[in-house]
């Protein structure tokens, strides 16, 4: 059985807790992971600090992947796509405090039991349905 990552409500989390009490929260983001959309100028190492205030971006949406927003970088106004799973790191800047994830997270494979259309009958079968015997017993 997958599950859902944690790391998105960890995210939201740190960075309505630094905003309710007046810190700056900020992403430590790995500009190497397919779907990041950074200005490159500022990319250090593989990485970029980008400061997610509500006072420094513009429509913020923490809600969805990839986490996405308006800002600013030198005057010049970007647009901002960062898959959940690229954030090493959601913290506070007055103080460090927050969460290292450490790793980039790799997205979930496709689940591999979603209904398909068969060819011959248009009808809903699992894509990689296992014959055999089932793993369900009758107890009495």
């Amino acid at each position: 059985m997958t599950h859902q990552s944690r790391r998105p409500y960890l995210i939201r989390a740190i960075h309505e807790w630094a905003t309710d009490n007046g810190y700056t929260p900020h992403l430590l983001v790995s500009t190497d992971v397919e779907g990041v959309s950074v200005p490159r100028e500022y990319v250090q190492d593989g990485r970029i600090t980008l400061n997610v205030s509500l006072m420094a971006v513009q429509n913020l949406d923490l809600q969805t992947d990839p986490i996405w927003f308006s800002a600013r970088f030198s005057g010049r106004s970007f647009e901002v796509t960062v898959p959940v799973g690229a954030v090493l790191a959601v913290f506070a800047r007055e103080n460090g405090e927050g969460i290292v994830f450490g790793e980039v997270e790799q997205p979930a494979p496709p689940d591999d039991t979603a209904p398909v259309q068969s060819e011959s009958e248009g009808s809903a079968v699992p894509a990689k349905a296992k014959p055999g015997r089932s793993h369900l017993r009758v107890v009495k």
